[in-house]
């Protein structure tokens, strides 16, 4: 059971090659939220592991294929709820129906296209910085670890806080099954700890991190709640891709 919870969170949130029979049922998919902060360290992993193997590379080239790699582990699945979020936030024009009918839409319109483009154009300023500002990628490198590691480890930690805070605005889907059979409490705990520790093993560079995706957390939550009167999948996957970003940003500055 508990392998099984694991393996679909990895399954939902990358495209590593994994088939569970039977398909998962609601409250698997519910329990899997535990596991959501141990797949962004897995990514996080995989991304330091392809940076240092890469660091022979001049800084832009590197920078560019690790982000591409970045995109591929999770099927750019991520980005796909970013862009439909910003088409609806501009095309909603505040009206709470007509917003979630566009999230819908499976087309998106120049608004998705600015989005992406710009939050990949950060990602990519950010790892480029994080590489300069060493001249070169080492396992032993803190700070450029932390750059690799903490972004997709603390977007993930953020998604059973925002479960067990904020209804689910649509009564279908994915996540509606992990709104409904959720451990609020657990998702609090699982949150706080993987705070905790990020900021006990990482130091400076995990509270300037921890931070930064904090105030993202809080923004976006109450930019979902006043505009939905709750999340939606595809604003989970927003909030991930922009505390990614910041946190990116944050340590590439500090």
């Amino acid at each position: 059971m508990l392998l099984r919870s694991v393996l679909i969170a990895v399954q939902f949130l990358t495209c590593l090659p994994i088939r569970l029979e039977p398909p998962p049922v609601g409250r698997e998919i519910g329990l899997s939220l535990f596991w959501y902060p141990a797949v962004g360290l897995l990514l996080g992993l995989l991304i330091w592991a392809a940076a240092i193997l890469l660091s022979p590379l001049a800084t832009p080239l590197a920078a560019a294929i690790v982000l591409a790699v970045w995109v591929s582990c999770t099927g750019a699945l991520h980005l796909d709820g970013l862009a439909d979020t910003a088409d609806a936030w501009v095309g909603g024009r505040g009206n709470r129906e007509r917003t979630l009918a566009i999230m819908k839409d499976p087309y998106s319109g120049p608004v998705a296209v600015v989005a992406v483009v710009c939050l990949l154009l950060l990602k990519f300023a950010a790892l480029s910085a994080l590489r300069d500002a060493r001249g070169t990628a080492s396992w032993s490198d803190l700070h450029f670890a932390c750059g690799c590691i903490l972004p997709p480890l603390l977007a993930r930690t953020a998604v059973p806080l925002l479960f067990a805070h904020t209804p689910y605005a649509r009564a279908q889907g994915l996540g509606a099954d992990l709104a409904r059979y959720q451990s609020r409490a657990g998702g609090r705990w699982v949150t706080a700890l993987t705070g905790l520790t990020v900021i006990v093993v990482f130091g400076r560079y995990g509270l300037v991190a921890t931070a930064a995706a904090a105030v993202v957390y809080l923004i976006m939550r109450r930019a979902f709640i006043r505009r939905l009167g709750g999340v939606t999948g595809d604003g989970v996957g927003a909030m991930i891709e922009v505390i990614e970003a910041l946190c990116l940003v944050t340590l590439a500055s500090s």
